[in-house]
């Protein structure tokens, strides 16, 4: 049985390939071109790889690349950082343990409810774990099911969280996904995020063609509007930061801007 991490190598080599066009890699168009963006023979030719190569990395077959094949696939399909970063991370061979919720430190938890603005914990799956007073105030993470406290669903497919952001709801929930995404791969295959992906589909058709689409982003802070239903519009400057007890762990924080 393939590796789902290597499935997903090949899906997001593929997708990249399509995006591109020969004349963005200064090579002839041709005629009779069907292959949408480059073809596979193509980019094996700027990466200075065989092509039978890498049609078996495109295919997510049980192949090692080397560092230097990865750095030549990725200034080949025009990778920026946070792509080359992923693809590298996709070829690794970690090990391959099942995803466990995580739990919060008490002394992480003491801090996050001490916090006089919105703060939330996080695991790698994005499932809230932990917040403060603020946070519910703003959230509402305690009136929802255990199993629905999460981040991207909360995003994707709660309708209280999507008129909440009002217009600017399509632009972070994209970018959202795409940082998701970049997760996601590297436990692809695994029970636990198989079921949350398949929520999303089932809970969001938005969601859907955008992780077709296999966008990568890192996670960065930001400005959130927040239409709230007492409070009015609340306005926060949002960042990230990950706890040196588990590096598993990361805390969200919304100071009011």
């Amino acid at each position: 049985m393939a590796d789902p991490r290597r499935l997903e190598f090949g899906d997001f080599l593929r997708s990249r390939r399509e995006k591109l066009t020969p004349k963005t890699v200064g090579l002839p168009a041709g005629s009779r071109r069907r292959t949408v963006g480059l073809r596979r023979e193509e980019v094996a030719q700027l990466a200075g790889i065989g092509v039978d190569w890498y049609i078996r990395l495109e295919q997510g077959r049980t192949v090692s690349p080397s560092a230097t094949t990865i750095d030549a696939l990725a200034r080949a399909l025009r990778l920026g950082k946070t792509e080359h970063a992923h693809l590298k991370a996709l070829a690794r061979n970690g090990d391959r343990r099942s995803f466990t919720r995580e739990i919060v430190p008490p002394a992480i938890l003491r801090l996050v409810e001490s916090l006089p603005h919105p703060a939330y914990i996080t695991g790698q799956r994005w499932d809230v774990l932990a917040w403060n007073a603020a946070a519910e105030d703003i959230f509402a993470f305690g009136r929802l099911p255990e199993e629905d406290r999460n981040t991207l669903l909360l995003m994707m497919t709660n309708k209280r969280a999507r008129k909440s952001y009002g217009a600017g709801w399509a632009d972070l929930a994209k970018r959202m996904v795409a940082m998701f995404r970049a997760t996601h791969d590297v436990w692809a295959g695994d029970p636990a995020f198989t079921e949350l992906v398949a929520r999303l589909r089932e809970g969001s058709p938005e969601f859907v063609k955008w992780w077709e689409a296999h966008e990568i982003r890192s996670t960065a802070s930001g400005l959130k509007t927040i239409n709230h239903p007492t409070k009015g519009l609340l306005r926060f400057e949002h960042s990230s930061f990950q706890a040196n007890d588990d590096p598993a762990l990361k805390l969200v924080i919304y100071t009011p801007a």
